[in-house]
């Protein structure tokens, strides 16, 4: 089973001036591969308390998957957070996504979104809206279990069968 955290990012969700429906979006989702969302937390746009939440749930969780903070606006700093705590980047999975948000709207070309490892930890970041979560989780869903198997040192073959 895949252990979860999911990190709301929004400056009105974390004063309970908008409720977290992504969140629950990201859960009902996960269920399908198996996966269980064992943390799960509204946070402010707030760089360093980004980074600490990364940071502390690695290594406590399989995957920490964010949503918010990945568009253009001054407080969108997730992407940054990130980056600034992962050992490596895996620029195909937000890669991916772009593309696939592309044959919705042009807009998804101003995503910042990264995905990238940490010690043993996936981290993905993926939008703030309820649909563009569901559209970006859906074209990485059958992917996560192999990436997460992948980073636990499985060392078999990555031959499709």
């Amino acid at each position: 089973m895949i252990t979860v955290a999911v990190l709301t990012l929004s400056d009105k969700g974390s004063r309970g001036e908008r409720e977290d429906v992504s969140g629950p979006v990201i859960a009902d989702m996960l269920h399908r591969i198996g996966a269980e969302v064992r943390y799960s937390e509204i946070l402010p746009d707030e760089k360093e308390l980004i980074k600490d939440k990364l940071v502390d749930y690695s290594g406590r969780v399989d995957l920490i998957l964010t949503t918010g903070g990945t568009g253009l606006s001054p407080r969108d700093v997730t992407p940054d957070a990130t980056l600034e705590v992962i050992d490596r980047e895996i620029p195909g999975i937000a890669e991916v996504m772009r593309a696939e948000g592309m044959k919705k709207t042009p807009r998804s070309m101003l995503s910042r979104a990264i995905a990238g490892v940490r010690g043993q930890t996936l981290i993905i970041n993926l939008p703030g809206s309820p649909k563009a979560v569901k559209e970006n989780l859906d074209v990485i869903l059958g992917v996560i279990a192999h990436a997460v198997e992948k980073i636990k040192g499985d060392t078999s073959d990555c031959a499709r069968h």
